[in-house]
């Protein structure tokens, strides 16, 4: 027994709490021009929960040209590490293979920079997953928009829902080649716009919602990407559509010229 192995068994005695994983990469490939999507496997897959398409977890980067002994040293003693929240894409539990998508910013961004250079046998840790945030499909109707940030919730939760659901999908992405194939029912109408600079800000999401039909009945929402497109949709529907908080998931996922340290404590000052 390593000693990582053996200080992860202890703090799970204690704490009732899994330790990171440090998982090694299958395969790393541009599942579109502007998105990476890196397959993870191996033993330390063993007892992933099921069913967490659509849950986050906790990315934990090493530093570059870091060994691999050093970082799992680090994740073990529970060090200081860079730190970046993702959505757990697909697991295949009978190959224990687990997928998560990376939008590529090139080398701008530690999460981005690992992706793009990810090849076989490169390591990161993982904590989580949480469960999915969409657990329960009970409306006569259901609406799911998303920027590149949050496709992978989008796409996990458009694939759980029921076959005969019914509803509207509004992804926007940087070109038409980023549009991915997605399994969602035929009742879902799929609308792909284009924003190719996402370091402006767009309303392209906001007035495509406020301009629809909007139907009769029950609505649930799944909603997330940049926090100042999700201020605005939340107003209309919370507000405009007198939508139940319990029927919305709505959440910004970054916002435009912050990393993630600095998005997340500014979403922890607003309350």
């Amino acid at each position: 027994m390593s000693l990582a192995t053996g200080v992860k068994d202890v703090v799970r005695k204690v704490t009732g709490r899994q330790m990171p994983r440090l998982l090694r990469v299958k395969s790393a490939r541009f599942l579109t021009p502007n998105m990476i999507r890196v397959t993870f496997a191996g033993p330390e897959l063993s007892g992933f929960p099921e069913g967490r398409e659509g849950g986050n977890c906790k990315l934990l980067l090493p530093e570059p040209d870091e060994t691999h002994d050093d970082f799992e040293k680090r994740l073990s003693e529970g060090s200081s590490l860079v730190k970046r929240t993702y959505t757990v894409r697909h697991y295949r539990s009978d190959v224990q293979e687990l997928d998560i998508d990376f939008v590529a910013h090139g080398d701008n961004g530690p999460a981005s920079r690992w992706a793009t250079h990810a090849k076989p046998g490169d390591f990161l840790g993982f904590a989580g997953p949480s469960q999915p945030k969409v657990t329960a499909f009970h409306a006569d109707w259901f609406l799911v928009a998303a920027d590149p940030s949050a496709l992978p919730i989008a796409a996990a939760t458009l694939e759980a829902m029921p076959r005969n659901a019914k509803g509207v999908a509004v992804f926007e992405v940087n070109s038409l080649e980023d549009t991915q194939d997605i399994d969602a029912p035929e009742g879902v109408e799929m609308h792909w716009l284009v924003h190719a600079n996402p370091s402006m800000p767009s309303t392209q999401q906001e007035d495509f919602i406020r301009n629809m039909d909007w139907p009769e009945g029950q609505v649930q929402t799944c909603i997330a990407g940049e926090s100042s497109v999700i201020r605005n949709l939340r107003a209309f529907l919370h507000r405009e559509k007198q939508l139940p908080r319990s029927d919305t998931y709505i959440s910004g996922y970054w916002k435009i010229g912050l990393v993630e340290d600095e998005h997340q404590a500014a979403k922890r000052s607003e309350g």
